[in-house]
């Protein structure tokens, strides 16, 4: 064979060539969870493709030990939850700067909500809150039987099924996974984990600026930049009244 791609180079060693790069396209798939099982560490998990670490930490941080020996189910259950909460903080950071940017429109419960963010969700009408309830319920309802066990036949409580991949609900309504390869997807869900992570401390952040103003996101910001949260404070203090508050913010912004 060496004496043929000698003879001939640019034909039979080329083509050879692609060969190995299609071969190493595509990862391998992680090995199937085992409840019982355990995993030395967060490495011993990264290496077996359950949990993914990103630059510059590639083999994950974990700082308390939560790894050390776990069960494989355990992981299996770390790793979906923390995909899952990270989607839904990215909804609510979202949802924050969203919604204090249209609070007092006339189409939006009749200018009704007003004032932070963080308390936004108790002057909605009841008719909104419970229909969201309801829509809680039926994606949580359909989340646990797609990817739980059931408690009556499972070992122990709080077992996922060990074909299920973390944070995968089959659910794609607008085709993006389409026509992609192992690779594309792998790059496309560590970009939502890293994403989902940030989003989690961002919202953390947030609510507790919210909790020690009392006023929305952005224009605090600019207020307290402009040391006039004093005025606020003072108009505030001890008080429930929602209206007086925010005429005192509407008068602490106009001085900026």
């Amino acid at each position: 064979m060496a004496a043929i791609c000698s003879l001939a180079p640019r034909i039979v060693c080329a083509a050879r060539a692609p060969k190995v790069r299609a071969a190493a396209e595509e990862p391998p798939a992680p090995p199937p969870l085992k409840a019982g099982s355990t995993y030395k560490d967060l490495n011993a998990a990264v290496k077996a493709g359950l949990v993914q670490g990103c630059a510059p930490f590639g083999n994950g941080i974990d700082a308390f030990g939560f790894y050390n020996n776990i069960d494989q189910a355990e992981a299996q259950r770390f790793a979906d939850v923390e995909i899952t909460h990270g989607r839904v903080a990215m909804l609510a950071a979202l949802g924050f700067f969203v919604g204090e940017q249209v609070e007092g429109s006339a189409f939006l419960f009749d200018a009704s909500v007003t004032g932070p963010a963080i308390n936004h969700f108790q002057q909605v009408p009841t008719f909104f809150a419970v229909t969201l309830g309801v829509g809680i319920i039926l994606a949580e309802t359909n989340r646990v039987n797609q990817a739980w066990q059931s408690p009556f036949e499972a070992s122990r409580l709080f077992l996922q099924k060990d074909s299920h991949v973390p944070g995968d609900y089959a659910w794609d309504p607008l085709g993006l996974s389409k026509g992609k390869s192992a690779n594309d997807m792998k790059s496309i869900k560590m970009k939502e984990l890293n994403n989902g992570r940030l989003a989690m401390i961002a919202i953390a952040a947030f609510v507790g600026q919210e909790l020690a103003t009392g006023i929305n996101i952005i224009p605090g910001d600019d207020a307290l930049k402009a040391g006039q949260l004093a005025a606020v404070e003072a108009k505030c203090a001890g008080t429930i009244d929602e209206a007086a508050c925010s005429k005192a913010f509407d008068a602490a912004i106009a001085l900026l």
